[in-house]
């Protein structure tokens, strides 16, 4: 193969990428991130995986205040190194709106991230992201895993005592919150045709 013939990417810089050399760049495989200045690139996604996530989106839509909106899979550029690609998001409804920017959020723009655990992503979705989110600022944080057929949400909030993300809840069949909105989803539907 030559080398000459691919594209720029494959071949990051000594620096690694920062979050504009990434939002610039053309061809790259669909959901890729930039964590820590590294592309990262996405296992095919099971179906549990897509089916709670637009269970997710679409109630988190059907819930939040008018001010506010879901959007799935898109990239929030939290820092110079990091462009990261919550599965579910919770946005502004002016950010949302918007025209420019196009392709990505500001994390001022961001409400709630939610990122679906995913085998190949255990350690960037329990670790890594949620450290980046808190960094950025954004308060709300949800963690999606699937355990034997069943989807459990652990809930975290930004608390600044400790200036972490603090466990506010597991929810195993029913998830009920307060923050950042009053919201109720039945977990057992994930995957139920509607």
């Amino acid at each position: 193969m030559d080398l000459e013939a691919l594209p720029d990417w494959v071949i990051p810089p000594p620096d690694g990428f920062t979050a504009d050399d990434f939002l610039r760049m053309r061809g790259l495989p669909r959901h890729t991130e930039l964590i820590d200045g590294s592309l990262v690139f996405v296992s095919p996604q099971r179906k549990w995986h897509v089916r709670v996530i637009n269970l997710l989106r679409d109630e988190l839509n059907r819930q939040a205040p008018a001010a506010l909106c879901a959007d799935r899979e898109m990239t929030v550029r939290l820092s110079d190194r990091h462009a990261p690609e919550p599965d579910v998001l919770v946005v502004t409804a002016e950010a949302y709106e918007r025209d420019e920017p196009s392709t990505y959020y500001l994390p001022e723009d961001v409400v709630l991230v939610v990122e679906a655990v995913s085998p190949d992503s255990r350690i960037r979705d329990r670790e890594v992201k949620p450290r980046r989110y808190r960094e950025a600022g954004i308060r709300h944080f949800w963690r999606v895993e699937e355990d034997e057929g069943r989807t459990i949400v652990y809930v975290y909030e930004f608390d600044p005592a400790c200036a972490a993300y603090v466990m506010t809840g597991i929810h195993h069949d029913q998830l009920k919150v307060t923050a950042p909105f009053p919201i109720e989803i039945d977990l057992s539907a994930v995957g139920k045709r509607r």
